[in-house]
């Protein structure tokens, strides 16, 4: 069975309005190691109108017995005003191995690969003014998951000392923001390889007595790997009479 590859986190390097720079222009690292987790908080900015009429009258804000006025409890979110665009942040960890450099390079201090990320947080000059500095932009990229925005914060902590009192191992925790509430994107039908398809979403051929899956695709036009893989066959050889099977299935071939 061919082992699968692991797709590894990336963080690419964005102007400064946060699109992509031309290739080559920009800075991007490959992980060594992909996080365990990621962290998303989402707000929005609200104001309370209420707190600021209350106090300018004395009495508008509480009765006499000292209690809370009824007309401040009913008016529930009539007092709340959506003021700014909602935000998203993201919280990730990222571990470091100086004996575990990219492409397997080990480096004498483990700083030589944490400052590379703590780049993306030191302002630069600002090409449309100079006299403004920003740090850039960046987007954390892994597999379906795409977050661009601005990094808050990093807080590096080291790990491991080697005799020589070299740092070798470290890990790095940082937070980024983007001025709107991330919605997430999504590519295809949402069906994991392998999981059949539900009734109704194509039309479905009925296997004859005695029919092979290798002689159905054949006649569609079809890979016999990828419908079985589709439709969740495992022997093709022995399909039930009568057996249901999408034949438009175009799924990669099987590695094995």
């Amino acid at each position: 069975m061919a082992e699968a590859t692991v797709t590894k986190a990336r963080l690419i390097e964005l102007d400064e309005k946060l699109k992509e720079m031309p290739k080559g222009q920009g800075k991007e690292i490959t992980v060594q190691f992909n996080p365990d987790s990621l962290k998303l908080a989402f707000a929005n900015q609200i104001q309370n109108n209420n707190a600021s009429s209350s106090g300018s009258g004395g009495a508008s804000g509480s009765t006499a017995g000292g209690g809370s006025s009824g007309g401040d409890q009913g008016s529930g979110t009539s007092g709340r005003q959506f003021v700014g665009a909602g935000t998203t942040k993201l919280s990730v960890q990222l571990w470091f191995d100086a004996n575990a450099g990219a492409d397997g390079e080990r480096v004498d201090d483990v700083r030589r690969l944490t400052q590379q990320v703590i780049y993306f947080i030191t302002p630069k000059e600002l090409k449309s003014d100079a006299t403004k500095f920003v740090p850039p932009g960046l987007r954390f990229f892994w597999g379906s998951f795409s977050f661009d925005g601005l990094v808050d914060s990093i807080e590096e902590t080291i790990e491991f000392f080697s005799p020589e009192g070299k740092p070798l191992r470290a890990s790095i925790s940082m937070t980024m923001s983007q001025q709107t509430i991330l919605l997430a994107k999504f590519d295809g039908a949402g069906r994991p390889p392998g999981a059949p398809r539900g009734p109704g979403a194509s039309p479905l051929t009925p296997a004859a007595a005695g029919s092979t899956l290798q002689g159905l695709a054949a006649a569609a036009g079809g890979d016999w790997q990828g419908i079985a893989a589709a439709n969740g066959i495992e022997n093709p050889r022995a399909l039930v009479p009568g057996q249901l099977i999408d034949l438009s299935a175009k799924l990669p071939r099987s590695p094995f």
